[in-house]
């Protein structure tokens, strides 16, 4: 193994080259089409909420913590119907991501403290930056170790207060925020700060940055899902900056990855919207009680309750029961009933359809 230093911020080198100038144009043009389109759902808790669970199935998938979409909506319920050990991992980390975009959208900075309250929420700790020699990273299928992180507390220290100043001063590099984002991506997943939880803190980090520059308003773009099905490019670019200075195909991968997982995006928001209008009209043509607000309850949790309808409707217990209990009973195939024990709750069948399909975002080469 060849020993990699990491260098501070920012790096001396030429990282705009042909073949990513190209791919740079494509990746901000997904972008920048995701960041208008989101706007065909003017209610835009009904995606922030979905697709942050959906990311934070994703992320943590990619540690090798699986759950399943049932499991996740069963766990927003707050039946306590769900007792495994990766569903709890998953809801921590949407709380986490939550409070890091609270934090950035309020002041505008990534800070030592967002990255620490980051970890803390996803391991339920506050141990904060290693202070002690940090995990060697091993190949999966040879067992031979790869890299070994930065050992000593100061210098973990040392280099994220350096990565966070080159996140938060722009003027520092004269760089297209997107070449950044995969240079930042790779500085935390080379410091490793912490005992646990890298991964998935460095994953927030992305869609943290991506509001800061402003590139989107709201949570919507998350690379989990691609990372996830190219993760052996992934880690195998990752380790070839380490090996062989190539940032070039780091760069390429990551803005790949943009581009894809905003056309992606774009058609999930598009399939939500047609969908909506499949619901209104049902709806509007069966029921009395037909209104934007029980449509908007219906599609902001894809698993419901007769609290969380009387909370959205501002109405009784028994006018939520009444008008959930008379969806499920109709003879379609749009909400159906489920009881577990003294537990009712109500499933948008379609939508959890939409989010339980498995979407390819893998490399088109």
């Amino acid at each position: 193994m060849r020993e990699f230093k990491i260098i501070k911020l920012p790096i001396d080198f030429n990282f705009e080259t042909k073949k990513v100038l190209k791919k740079l144009v494509n990746a901000n043009s997904a972008l920048a089409e995701l960041k208008g389109f989101v706007n065909i759902i003017p209610n835009q808790v009904i995606l922030i909420n979905s697709l942050v669970l959906q990311e934070a199935k994703d992320s943590s998938e990619v540690e090798n913590i699986i759950t399943t979409h049932d499991e996740i909506f069963k766990s927003e319920l707050k039946f306590d119907l769900v007792k495994n050990i990766a569903t709890k991992e998953v809801q921590n980390y949407k709380t986490a991501l939550l409070k890091g975009i609270d934090e950035v959208i309020k002041d505008n900075i990534i800070s030592n403290k967002i990255v620490l309250n980051i970890q803390e929420e996803l391991e339920k700790n506050d141990a904060g930056y290693r202070r002690l020699p940090g995990t060697e990273l091993k190949n999966d299928q040879t067992g031979e170790t790869v890299y070994i992180p930065p050992q000593k507390h100061d210098e973990v220290t040392r280099l994220m207060n350096n990565l966070l100043k080159y996140i938060n001063q722009n003027e520092l590099q004269n760089i297209d925020p997107l070449i950044k984002i995969a240079i930042i991506h790779f500085q935390f997943e080379s410091i490793h700060p912490f005992y646990d939880g890298n991964g998935r803190t460095g994953r927030i980090l992305n869609i943290l940055y991506l509001i800061q520059q402003g590139l989107l308003d709201s949570p919507i773009l998350y690379l989990s899902r691609f990372i996830v099905q190219n993760k052996g490019k992934y880690y195998e670019c990752l380790q070839n900056v380490r090996d062989n200075n190539d940032w070039e195909t780091w760069l390429l991968f990551i803005l790949e990855g943009i581009e894809i997982t905003a056309k992606d995006t774009i058609k999930l928001i598009g399939e939500i919207k047609v969908l909506m209008q499949e619901y209104k009209v049902f709806l509007r043509d069966n029921f009395s009680f037909y209104s934007q607000e029980l449509i908007n309850n219906l599609f902001t949790h894809p698993y419901t309750k007769i609290d969380f309808l009387k909370d959205d409707l501002k109405i009784t217990r028994q006018t939520a029961s009444k008008y959930l209990n008379q969806l499920s009973d109709h003879p379609s195939d749009y909400i159906k009933k489920i009881k577990v024990g003294k537990f009712d709750y109500f499933v948008n069948v379609k939508l959890f359809d939409i989010f339980s399909h498995k979407r390819n975002v893998k490399l088109r080469n």
